[in-house]
Formats: structure tokens, sequence, C-alpha cells
């Protein structure tokens, strides 16, 4: 009897040598369920297995090497497997296990091996010892630093202070103008930038910083025909010097690595001058007008060229930030979310580099940073005190009287009378220290490391000093201490860069795909429609987060969307042309949230078709929770040419429509078909290849429920109320957050998360609090060994 082939699976824990327990755990749960799996005429649902199951699938549903090599487990329901083997097992004699044999087999192998349950209990998941992830590691030296220096405050007012000169200089007494510009776009013509101001020579300065929305390189431009100067993070270095020059150049680009979820000092200086005119009284000739413009953009991570939008600066001034650009090999995600329970040598080398880039550049800014001077006399004993505090802030908790001799005392003493180099090796050594390192090293469940788990949960990063306080004064002792932490944290521009994050990573757009459309079928569709595109979805999860209403629900059931005029026009919204972002509806009976954002709609398709596959499986994996095998072998679509009176539902019917691949496009299929009334780029549509389109789609619920439905709002109805899409949801989010499994804080978990979850109105921003909480207070390490939990 073979099942793995056509079933959905997911991959346990672990396998291999040790898979003989859960047979054990198995007999002895047999025991106690056996009336339930036993009738009155006949045999048990473990005879029935043994009988005719067993020989491909293993005693304990391990698999065997030759016949069916994948372990027997997944996510379907009794009822689902009830009728999967009625129709379709034995492979070689499809049917002839049916009725209540299939009823008791079917019963037998989810409560034995089968179900998430009956793994916890044969093989209990545990919290594993984890090193910082590359994110995490990031984060921690930034905000290590920072914690030397003064705190940056972000308020409500977003762009820059404006300081307009009349000269070519920037003498107070020729500042004629101080405004809140949103962004920097001005073309003055051959003007000034107001009457008062000669329109031959002026200059501006733009001061306060940028807000970086997710971790890596920004390539900052400047456009100007005249002389420019712009400083990010360093204000002593700039990043773009265009001050003096020479050429006809009027576009300058230079890039810098930024962490996520910070304010970087921002400065733009900008000169308009006569530029060698000769206006000495004997050519009284006056000189021609001049034009003058100046703008400044970027490229994030993951986008394209735009003017800095006035939502990403502020006027506020924030301190320098070390920002490590060391690169580090990617963490693990082969269950779905960040893990970092191994070291390999790649990964211990730039840990190492890391620590001599971090160590170089305290050593750079070591008087700003320990409150000295160079000449200071009392420069080596503020740099020890300095170096106290850093390894204390670094390991998240006081340091012991040996820790301060083996970490600070015996450099300092060693390196006579060399300040620089004891801080460097001190530096050194604590960032590669495991008690650095990893998460909850060198102590033990006490206060610190409840405070540790919340900030890392919430912010990915070491805890502030707020925190540590409340550690030490055993102010995080209950629920209702640590809860009122995480819900001051959730303030943080940190926590909105991990919420965002990880909403682009469920949604499986993290790393921007190209989306390429087919331009004769799809014209107007480029790479500028793409970047509004991903903007329009980052701004309605940054509202549906953070803004008045964070119901989950509104992710999907959404009837309105931002659009600028740009998207407007391809769209059909009625905005002008030029109209910035701002909610419009197109047609609320059509439009379902993030299930019918253009964005995700254009990314899950092909260049010049829809592809209900693609879409489908996001919905199953990602909002419903289902877990897929990967399809035995990959297939290439079939095109249109090979069948060109078919519509794309027909052709994916006709594709996927073998037995071996019903298993799973029997779910994923009807899910996607649901989509059809969009195009490959998002657009409405009523027919695909000259027929009607056909939008309905089906889903069977793990309860055994069959549920119908036609088109996206319907679906996103139905997903908006099921509670397999608010548990998935809750174990996303989790994993996200804490990055480990959730089952390893007890069976229950999943479904207290999720009962809290609709009793707060489905609030999102509560639900994080409620997960970091949880994982704060909550040590659950377990022996996996013994299958003992300690606390």
């Amino acid at each position: 009897m073979t099942i793995c082939a056509t079933t959905l699976w997911q991959t346990p824990q672990r396998s291999g040598p040790g898979i003989g327990r859960p047979l054990a755990w198995a007999v002895v749960f047999l025991l106690a369920v056996a009336p339930a799996s036993r009738a009155a005429d006949g045999r048990t649902g473990e005879q029935i297995y043994r009988a005719q199951c067993a020989s491909c699938h293993g005693a304990a549903g391990e698999g065997t090497k030759d016949r069916a090599p994948k372990p027997l487990v997944g996510e379907r329901s009794v009822a689902q497997l009830t009728s999967f083997i009625a129709k379709s097992m034995p492979k070689d004699d499809p049917g002839s296990c049916a009725g209540k044999d299939a009823e008791k087999v079917a019963a037998y192998i989810h409560d034995a091996f089968y179900s998430k349950e009956a793994r916890e209990r044969n093989r209990p998941p545990r919290i594993e010892l984890s090193r910082l992830t590359v994110r995490q590691y990031q984060n921690a030296v930034a905000d290590l630093i920072a914690s030397f220096r003064a705190p940056g405050r972000l308020d409500d007012q977003r762009g820059l202070r404006g300081e307009y000169f009349d000269a070519r200089g920037f003498r107070n007494d020729k500042r004629l103008l101080d405004r809140l510009d949103p962004e920097v776009r001005f073309d003055f013509g051959t003007d000034g930038p107001g009457e008062k101001f000669n329109a031959a020579q002026f200059s501006i300065r733009w001061e306060g910083s940028v807000l970086a929305p997710e971790t890596g390189t920004y390539e900052f431009v400047v456009r100007t025909e005249h002389a420019a100067r712009l400083w990010v993070n360093d204000p002593r270095k700039p990043l773009i010097d265009a001050w003096v020059k020479s050429g006809s150049d009027t576009e300058y680009r230079e890039s810098i690595f930024l962490v996520a979820g910070r304010g970087y000092p921002l400065r733009l200086e900008f000169s308009k001058a006569k530029q060698g005119v000769d206006d000495s009284p004997k050519n009284p000739k006056p000189p021609p007008p001049v034009h003058a413009s100046v703008a400044l953009l970027w490229k994030a991570p993951q986008g394209a060229v735009e003017v800095i939008p006035s939502r990403c600066l502020t006027p506020n001034r924030f301190p320098e930030t070390c920002a490590v650009q060391t690169p580090f090999p990617p963490d693990d995600r082969s269950l779905g979310w960040e893990r970092a329970t191994t070291i390999s040598k790649a990964w211990d080398q730039a840990a190492t580099d890391a620590a001599l880039e971090t160590a170089a550049y305290v050593a750079a800014h070591l008087s700003e940073l320990a409150g000295t001077r160079d000449d200071a006399k009392d420069r080596d004993a503020k740099a020890r005190e300095f170096c106290r505090r850093f390894a204390e802030r670094a390991f998240r908790r006081p340091l012991t009287d040996e820790q301060k001799r083996l970490f600070i005392d015996r450099h300092f003493d060693a390196a006579a009378g060399d300040t620089e180099k004891a801080v460097k090796r001190v530096v050194i050594l604590v960032l590669k220290s495991p008690r650095f390192l990893y998460r909850e090293a060198g102590g033990g469940p006490d206060a610190y490391e409840v405070a540790s788990r919340l900030s890392f949960a919430l912010w990915d990063s070491m805890p502030d000093e707020q925190l540590l306080a409340a550690a030490a004064s055993g102010k995080l002792s209950t629920r209702e201490q640590v809860a009122a932490q995480a819900e001051r944290m959730l303030n943080d521009p940190r926590a909105r860069a991990k919420l965002r994050e990880f909403f682009l990573r469920w949604l499986k757009v993290e790393q921007a795909p190209e989306i390429a459309k087919d331009p004769a079928r799809f014209p107007g569709f480029d790479a500028a429609v793409v970047a509004d595109l991903r903007t329009s979805l980052d701004l309605f999860l940054e509202d549906v987060a953070w803004g008045d209403d964070p119901d989950f629900r509104r992710l999907l059931l959404a009837d309105e969307l931002p659009l600028n005029g740009r998207l407007a026009k391809f769209y059909g919204a009625d905005l002008p042309a030029d109209a910035p972002f701002q909610y419009a509806k197109l047609n609320p009976q059509q439009r379902a949230g993030i299930l019918t954002h253009p964005y995700l709609l254009a990314a899950f398709a092909y260049t010049g078709a829809t592809s209900p596959i693609h879409r489908g499986v996001f919905l199953t994996r990602g909002v419903l929770g289902v877990a897929l095998r990967p399809p035995p072998e990959a297939f290439t679509p079939l095109t249109e040419d090979l069948h060109p009176k078919l519509t794309t539902r027909e052709r994916v019917a006709l594709q996927t429509k073998p037995n071996a691949c019903q298993s799973c496009h029997g779910v994923i299929n009807p899910l996607g078909f649901t989509l059809e009334h969009f195009d490959a780029v998002g657009r409405y549509r009523e027919r695909d290849n000259g027929k009607p389109i056909d939008a309905t789609g089906v889903y069977e619920t793990r309860q055994g429920e069959v549920v119908k439905f036609t088109g996206a709002r319907e679906l996103a109805k139905f997903l908006a109320g099921s509670e397999e899409v608010h548990t998935a949801f809750v174990e996303h989010l989790f994993h996200h957050l804490v990055k480990q499994p959730i089952r390893a804080y007890g069976p229950r978990q999943s479904a207290e998360l999720r009962d809290s979850l609709a009793a707060n109105g489905f609030n999102i921003r509560k639900l994080m609090a409620e997960i970091a909480t949880t994982a704060a207070l909550t040590r659950g390490q377990r022996t996996e060994d013994r299958g003992q939990k300690s606390d």
C-alpha cells in the first residue's frame, strides 16, 4: 500500500536510526485507543495496517527504501485519509480497502504516527540552543554601539528640514527660509526658490534622518546641474561629493549598507552659483539665465530608483549607527523560518571578520563612545569602564568578578598603556564569546533571560536599558509585567521592521521577484508600475498592522488598496495622473485584500498568462497552512500553442489530471481557479481565450466539510472565518518571531494563541505581543532522549 507519492506529507523533525522509538510509543498508545478502532465483527485498524500497509510503509509508518521511502506523516484528517484510502489504496488494488476497513485503518494511522499530535507524542519537539541569526547579529551590534550614544527621537513629522540661503554659502545672516520639505524634488527653472532670492546664486541645506525599511545595500542618487554634497550616517565624510564639478555630469550615485528599523543622519547641501560668469564692470552684459534643479533619490535593496518618499524621512536627527557590512552565509530556512542551530567554518570566519570590523569602528570612535578625549588623563580608566559596560550589554547581564578579569582587566594590564589595542582585544573577545553569539548561553532561567527572549522576539536584537533595568529590579517575574514591556516595545521602529519582514516572507515576495510581462499583451506594464505595486503592497500591510484597525481579517477582506496616479490609470481607478498614494476602490465586489493585490497576482503568474498553480500553492501553504510535498519531478506547463482553444483553467486541469498529481492538485487547483478573474498583471477580466471565466472552487476542511465558493470575495470570506487559516497565521508568525518550533512550547500552544487572536478582535499587534510574552516566560527545554521537559 503506497500513499507517500500521492499524499500531502510533512517531513518530520528527525529521521534515521531512532525510528524504532515511534513504534514503541505507538504500541503503548494502541492499548488505550484499541477499543475505538476495533469493530465488533472483525480486525482492528492496526491488524489491517500490518496486513496490507506495513510492507510498503513500515511497521511504524517510517517508510521502506524501495516501495515508500518517505515517512507516513501529514495533515489530513481521519475523514480525508479514509476517503483517500477507499479510492486509491492499496496502490496495486485500489478500492479493495473500503468501508469500515478504510475507516479503521485511517483512524489507526492517524492516531499512531501520522498526525501532528502523534508525532509530538512519539518524538516531542524541543527548543534547541540557537546562535544569533545573521539579522540578529547585525541588529545586536548596531544596538550595542548605539547604547553608548544619545537615542534618536521619532515622531509623526516626516520630511527634511530645509534651510534656504540667498548666497552660495550657508551664512546665517543670509538665511531667508526655514521649512519642512516632504521630499527633495525641485525644479527651479531659471528662477530662485522665492521672490527674495537671487536667481543666479542661492544655496539650500536639508537635514534630518533617513529611515531604512529593510536591511541591505541602498544606492543613493543625487541629480542636479549644480554643486551638491550628501552625507549619510557619517557626519564627517560625504557619501557623495560633487561640490567641485568638472564636466557635464548631472547624476551621482553611491551605495551604503543600512540595518532596518533605524534612522540614519542625513544632510544634503546644494548650491547654485554664477559658475564663472564675468559680471565685472568691464562686462555690463548680464549673465544668461541658468536652469537649476535638485532631487534626492535612492534604490532600496529590493526596489527601483525613486525619489526618497516622505514616509522614509524625518527632520529629527538620529545618531550614527554601526552597520556591520561583513557578509555572512545565509541561515537555514528549510523549515520555513530562519534557524541558527549550526555553525559552519564560513559562519565562524564571518563572525571573526565582523568582530574585527566592529573593533576597528569602536577604536576609531573611542573618545565619543567612552565619553573622554584623546589627551585626557583619565582616558584609560574611562576606556576600561566603557569595555565593562560593553561586555555587560553584549552578554545581556551583569558580569561576575571572574568575567571582569577575563574579559576586561587582563587585556588592559597586558596592553602597557596602549588603550586602543586593549579596547580592540576586548571587543573581539566579547563578540566571539558564546555569551554574545548564543541567545541564552552562560546563565540560568532568570529575569535576564526573559528580557533577552522578549527583545529578540520583537526586535531581533538585544534588550534596551529599560528592559535590563526591569530585569535587575525583579519586574519581569509576572506575565503582566512582561506583557507591559512587550506593549511598550511594539512602538519601536525595530518591531515594525520585523513585522514587515514577516509579511513579505509570508507572502513569498521578500526577494522582490522579477516581474516581467509580455509587452504586446500588457502594454504599459513596466518597471515603474512594478515598483509602484510593491510600494502599494508595503503601504497596505503597514496600514493593516499599525493603523487604527489592525484586524488580521482586513488582510483578506479589504476592498480598497493604495494607488497613485500611475497605478490608477493602469488599473482603471478614478485618480488624477499626478496623484500621490492614497486608498482607492476598484470594484469592491471583485477585490479581496492580499488575495487580489495586483503585485501578488502578477508575481504568481507567467509572462503572458495566469498561473492557478502558483496562486493555489500560495493559498494552500501560506494561508491555509497545508503542507505540500514537492512534485515528484519537474514539469513544463502546457503552452497555449498546443491547445489554442483551451482556457488556462482547462489546460491546468488537463495537465494535472493523472492520479499521481491529484492528491496535491486536487487541493491546489480549485483554490487557484477562484482567482482566474484576474489576469497576469492583476487586472479584472470576464473572459479567457474568448470563453467566460469559470472562477468556481472547492476546499475540503480538515473536519471533512466540503466548502464551495465562486470568485475571490467568496473565497476571502471563507478564509477570514476559518480556524485553519487563523492557526496557520499564528504558527507562521510564531516561527518568525521566536525562531523555534511552536509545538516545543506545548501541544496546546497553537490553539491557545489562535483563541487569543480571536478574543482580541484579531488584532495583529496584540498577537505579536502575546507570542513574545509566551516565548519569554516559557523555557520549555526538552531532552529528547528522555522525553522530559525542564522549566
